[in-house]
């Protein structure tokens, strides 16, 4: 008995334990280190994913596709919540921006179109053409005060602030002219047949809106007040290669640069996340007596400073797609080899941690979770792959004196170990006040959201209706059983007269049994005229029969034979 008393106990122990480390998970649940292998992937029926990009929280999460629907997952139950459609847009989709609350999306598409949706509504708010195709757009990152502000990025023109509620447009500078007399536009590069085209610029903006980060054609980033448009510094990046994206970390403490030469560099940021433009004014009174390209690019040194680079030293490849992790910790870059699914993740000091290798599709898009050690990936098939730590489990967590063996041993306990009151241990008491109140009402703020606009009520997931059976089933249902009515119907009077002629025929081998459940489930065949005359001479031998002697018939049927012969017993009265 005590051998079969243990694991009843074991399992309340390992009960327990797990409860409290399912508690404690919630206030950290394991949110270090990346992720390791595909857990799952996400496909669509109809259209290919081009872009994704989470939202605030990471619970859900948008993806453009190429036919100009946006399609909203709910990211926990890995299912579509929400489908936002535009009937003037059927064009791919190049870029996805979420607000700062989560309730609208904008989306821009390669018909040169802006469009701001309502996401619980699934509406569409506003709608804008622009002159060039916008690869990039991005909204104010101040939330309702500016909420009809957005970045936008344009395939051959400058980048431009655009107002979504009156559709005006302020483009922004891209280059500053060495001399002191002209502009020289950095971005033009002349082409083979004498026109002239603008490079792809990239930018973005700081954490909060206050400055745009502009890199160009020349390798320089811009700081530029982003009311004013007004260069406020610059800083050069060596070797001059021409800067392919931009992005800031969610802290706004370091700057990543995607640059042609191969290389992604992380700059820091030295200015106050708040203050910058007080503090741009003070370090420009400061350097008063310098002038020009001087001046921004001492005011540059003492916004950003270059913190770390990273390449493939041995492949030289260019990289697709370039972010940070949730804290910054973790940087990522994707493969923009041909062919080839590879993410490289290195640590902030510089060091290569891991190469994750997918399926043999080209890598389009990647976004790191906001929370959560997970990155998603789009293919260019289309399909997005989830990317997540590799748990194994641990069952020492459950219990701190809980051993793991690797084969089976014997164990004799003592003689009071399963004791209810042991004599050779205490029994402790417990630590827990209880007469302490427990404040359930008070949420405590997140450091990761502390710059969340409190003012709006944030979107974390999305009303899901109950979807209706298929009425294509129910209508194959409802045809099978009228057909099947109305075939009773129609030969009810053959049933009849089979019913009676099974009173004559045996059930086991005769073939008339089996013309007659034909007639009922599966086909409409004619009795024979011997069936027929059988079945007309039995009704009269019953019919006289009953009206001259009134005689009683019995039916006999030998169940145990399973034969299925009907015999008439005359009793007399």
């Amino acid at each position: 008995m005590c051998h079969l008393s243990v694991f009843p106990l074991l399992f309340l122990n390992c009960f327990h334990f797990s409860v409290k480390t399912m508690n404690t998970s919630l206030l950290d649940p394991l949110y270090g280190g990346f992720p390791e292998v595909i857990e799952e992937y996400l496909e669509l029926e109809h259209g290919i994913m081009k872009c994704i990009a989470f939202n605030r929280r990471g619970t859900l999460l948008a993806a453009g596709c190429n036919d100009g629907s946006c399609v909203i997952w709910d990211f926990l139950t890995r299912g579509v919540a929400k489908e936002l459609r535009d009937n003037e847009c059927s064009s791919p989709i190049t870029s996805i921006c979420w607000s700062n609350c989560g309730n609208q999306i904008l989306i821009s598409a390669v018909d040169k179109s802006l469009s701001l949706w309502d996401v619980l509504s699934g509406k569409r708010i506003r709608r804008i053409v622009l002159q060039q195709t916008p690869l990039h757009a991005r909204l104010h990152p101040a939330g309702s005060s500016k909420s009809s502000l957005c970045l936008a990025c344009p395939l051959s023109s400058t980048p431009m602030i655009v107002d979504l509620d009156t559709g005006g447009t302020t483009f922004l500078k891209v280059s500053v002219s060495e001399k002191p007399s002209g502009p020289n536009p950095g971005s033009r590069n002349k082409c083979s047949d004498g026109s002239t085209s603008f490079t792809p610029t990239a930018a973005c903006f700081s954490r909060y809106g206050n400055l745009v980060y502009v890199g160009n054609s020349k390798g320089q980033i811009l700081v530029i007040d982003s009311i004013d448009g007004e260069v406020r510094g610059m800083v050069p990046i060596s070797g001059g290669s021409v800067v392919k994206s931009i992005v800031f970390s969610r802290n706004g403490q370091y700057l990543l640069t995607n640059s042609n030469d191969r290389v992604i560099r992380i700059y820091e940021n030295l200015l106050p996340p708040k203050d910058e433009i007080r503090a741009l004014d003070g370090l420009s009174e400061n350097l008063s007596d310098l002038n020009g390209v001087e001046k921004l690019k001492a005011i540059g040194s003492k916004c950003l400073t270059l913190f770390r680079e990273f390449q493939d030293a041995i492949t030289k490849v260019h990289w697709k797609a370039p972010c940070f992790s949730s804290e910054g910790e973790w940087v990522i870059g994707g493969s923009a080899s041909k062919g080839e699914h590879k993410i490289y993740i290195w640590d902030r000091a510089g060091h290569l941690v891991k190469i994750l290798e997918g399926p043999k599709e080209a890598l389009v898009d990647l976004a790191w979770h906001p929370v959560r050690p997970i990155v998603v990936s789009v293919a260019l098939n289309g399909i997005a792959y989830i990317w997540a730590k590799d748990y194994t489990e641990s069952w020492s967590a459950f219990a701190p004196d809980f051993k793991e063996l690797e084969e089976n041993e014997e164990y004799v306990e003592r003689e009071d170990e399963f004791d209810l009151n042991p004599e050779t241990e205490k029994v402790k008491g417990s630590d827990v006040d209880e007469d302490e109140e427990v404040d359930i009402m008070t949420v405590e703020k997140d450091l990761a959201f502390s710059d969340s606009d409190i003012s709006e009520e944030e979107l974390w997931f999305l009303p899901v209706s109950p979807i209706p059976d298929v009425p294509e089933q129910q209508d194959k249902f409802l045809e099978s059983s009228s057909k099947l009515v109305d075939s009773n119907n129609s030969e009810s009077t053959f049933s009849e007269e089979a019913v009676t002629n099974r009173h004559m025929t045996n059930h086991a081998s005769s073939p008339v049994e089996d013309d007659a459940v034909g007639t009922r489930t599966k086909r409409n065949r004619k009795p024979s005229e011997k069936v027929l005359e059988l079945q007309a001479e039995k009704v009269n031998k019953h019919s006289k029969s009953s009206k001259s002697s009134r005689n009683k018939t019995k039916s006999l049927v030998d169940e145990n034979a399973g034969n299925g012969f009907y015999y008439d017993e005359l009793s007399d009265e």
